[in-house]
């Protein structure tokens, strides 16, 4: 009797131990079964997370926007701090601020201090000769930095054209005789530049007449090459106008291959004034802003009447203002979508 009480206490215990040995498998498996579930959603996280960064990688990047600024005057390279020249200088810094690559010209006029500006010559963008009327006029590039705008001025430069005379007249206040040269010199020594340069700028905007004559030579004479086809050309007109006009011939001096005799029927054959010039450069832009507060009332009416994109002049608190106009009317012409 004793030993069946034993025996049936060992089966008891027994039949305990066995329920509580599946109880600790079952708990075990749903564990197991759990952590696997976690591991593979991890797994799918961390596949998913790297096909994401290879399918970026992957995914071509937006190139940032490109303007090219030719511009007649820019302070302090000409020391007169005038609205036309300090709205050159804020230009080329805030666009770069705001994401756009950035090349600016402008003419290395005799009085630009080359030590104290610290400008040097820039080898593999000089040495081409450019021909006007059967004369050869080599092309140096100079280049100096605004350091605290960390921008690049580069300088179109001739010994006969600009190095050795100050701006567009001399001492007595006469204008120089052969500004119309200096003029398509000036032009096609920017374009040939950016060209060695293999730079491809969206929107080229021309400040002052002298650079007038960009806008007729990019859309013929260079309209197929890869680095303009696309390029939108914005002409700034300001209150800046020279007196004595060019002569009868410069239609003929300015004519290069690619340029026609049709391209250049309004100017030939007569004196060419500021109006006249500046009209030409009206019909070859694809946008038009007024820079300056006055800007001459005929050249106004004659561009409303081309249904171009017109900026007109709007009184700023400062250059900033003004220069992130410009920044919005450029963006619409590039995005006219958004």
């Amino acid at each position: 009797m004793f030993c069946y009480k034993i025996e049936v206490v060992i089966a008891k215990k027994r039949a305990k131990l066995v329920k509580n040995t599946r109880k600790i498998k079952f708990f075990a498996i749903f564990f197991r079964n759990i952590i696997f579930f976690l591991y593979l959603c991890n797994a799918k996280v961390y596949l998913c997370g790297i096909l994401s960064i290879k399918n970026s990688k992957n995914a071509p990047m937006k190139e940032p926007n490109r303007i090219l600024f030719i511009s007649q005057e820019i302070y302090p390279y000409l020391a007169e701090e005038t609205p036309i020249r300090l709205l050159n200088r804020q230009l080329p810094e805030f666009f770069q601020a705001h994401g756009y690559e950035t090349r600016t010209f402008m003419p290395k006029f005799g009085e630009i201090n080359e030590r104290r500006n610290q400008l040097h010559e820039v080898i593999r963008l000089s040495g081409m000769n450019l021909i006007i009327e059967e004369s050869d006029h080599p092309l140096l590039i100079k280049v100096a930095s605004i350091q605290q705008a960390r921008i690049q001025i580069y300088f179109i430069d001739n010994d006969d054209l600009f190095h050795r005379r100050k701006g567009i007249a001399n001492e007595s206040g006469e204008e120089y005789a052969d500004n119309d040269d200096r003029v398509i010199f000036f032009a096609r020594g920017v374009i040939e530049a950016v060209k060695k340069q293999r730079w491809t700028p969206n929107v080229i905007l021309c400040s002052g007449w002298m650079s007038a004559l960009a806008p007729l030579y990019l859309k013929t004479a260079y309209g197929d090459e890869p680095f303009f086809a696309n390029s939108k050309i914005v002409l700034a007109l300001d209150d800046q106008e020279y007196i004595k006009p060019f002569g009868t011939r410069f239609a003929e001096k300015l004519r290069i291959d690619g340029v026609t005799n049709t391209d250049v029927r309004s100017i030939a054959g007569f004196p060419v004034g500021y109006e006249e010039l500046m009209r030409l450069a009206i019909d070859y832009s694809d946008a038009i802003v007024y820079a300056t507060p006055h800007v001459n009332q005929r050249l106004i009416n004659y561009a409303e009447t081309k249904g171009k994109p017109i900026l007109p002049y709007e009184e700023a608190d400062n250059l900033e203002a003004a220069c992130r106009r410009q920044w919005e009317f450029y963006g619409k012409m590039l995005n006219p979508d958004e």
